[in-house]
């Protein structure tokens, strides 16, 4: 007598019921997937086959999230299997009423984790699709695009939250800044057109408003400021070319940058610009003197600074 369990589905069925009535769906499904758990591959095969066509459909419905279709199937299919393989019939409830639930929680999670370039809020990034999916159906049933008060009352939120789910949409793609800027012909980019930080305008500025301020005090203090924040020497240095000690160069750039900064207040300087403080001298008196570092202007001493030729020391001239 041959082995019911090998012999097809039809022939497991009582004679009669093999000569007249075909077998129903769900009696198709229960003896496919008891066959699935005796060990056969080709009834898990013909499941997956038979519910392809639901993962589908259940894809489709987030086909307006921005993903490709394509991956949305691809993510389906695999939650699908999932669901074959994790079916228990001994509970008694259809396989469709536990496929639906996976599947689409397999979808939501796939564009949680992969369909947003900034990821916002959980709560924020389902209530976004929400407002996609009511979108997409009010718009056929309107034949316009909803206001952002019909979109409230067809996800059951206020309108505060749709605009902030509307406005979240934004972070699901990013744009390469590589990307033609123009027309398809135009060789800018995105990153050509994206302004950047010059602080080239306040060391201009500030260096205005020190040509100014230099011709207060006296030549032997530019001369000890130049050598100390444009040339970068030293204090024993600087008082061995100006024949003074190294305590004595100290005094003086104190001195006179506390002079320059009165200087400043007296000739009225705007408090939003810069200008030089005790606290911070090397970086305003080196920034504003010199549009070059210590080591370049030991290269060429003769560089005007603050108005007019300064002449280098005897020792680097020679």
């Amino acid at each position: 007598m041959p082995d019911l369990a090998e012999a097809p589905i039809e022939a497991r069925l009582s004679p009669t019921c093999a000569r007249h009535v075909e077998p129903s769906p769900a009696r198709r499904d229960r003896l496919l997937f008891a066959d699935r758990d005796g060990g056969d591959r080709r009834a898990r095969d013909e499941l997956i086959e038979r519910f392809l066509p639901l993962a589908r459909s259940l894809a489709r419905r987030f086909e307006h999230s921005g993903e490709p279709l394509d991956d949305l199937v691809q993510v389906a299919s695999l939650a699908l299997v999932k669901a074959i393989d994790r079916y228990d019939p001994a509970r008694g409830y259809a396989f469709s009423s536990y496929a639906v639930p996976t599947i689409l929680g397999e979808l939501k999670r796939h564009l949680r984790n992969h369909g947003w370039a900034v990821r916002p809020p959980r709560d924020l990034q389902e209530l976004s699709l929400r407002v996609d999916q009511a979108a997409s159906r009010l718009s056929q049933q309107l034949d316009r695009a909803p206001t952002p008060p019909e979109l409230a009352a067809a996800t059951d939120c206020s309108d505060a939250h749709v605009l902030e789910a509307l406005l979240a949409r934004r972070a699901r793609g990013a744009v390469s800044l590589h990307a033609p800027a123009g027309g398809e012909d135009d060789d800018c980019v995105l990153q050509d057109t994206l302004g950047i930080s010059d602080d080239g305008y306040a060391r201009a500025e500030t260096r205005v408003i020190l040509d100014g301020l230099m011709t207060g005090v006296s030549p032997r203090a530019r001369e000890v400021l130049r050598l100390r924040f444009c040339m970068d020497l030293t204090q024993a240095e600087i008082g061995a070319l100006v024949g003074v000690g190294e305590m004595q160069i100290s005094r003086i750039v104190r001195k006179t940058i506390a002079q320059l900064s009165q200087l400043a207040d007296a000739a009225g300087v705007a408090d939003d610009t810069p200008r030089p403080q005790p606290t911070d001298v090397a970086a305003q008196i080196a920034a504003a003197l010199s549009p070059m570092d210590g080591r370049a202007e030991r290269a060429w001493p003769g560089v005007r600074v603050c108005g007019g030729p300064v002449a280098p020391p005897a020792r680097m001239a020679a």
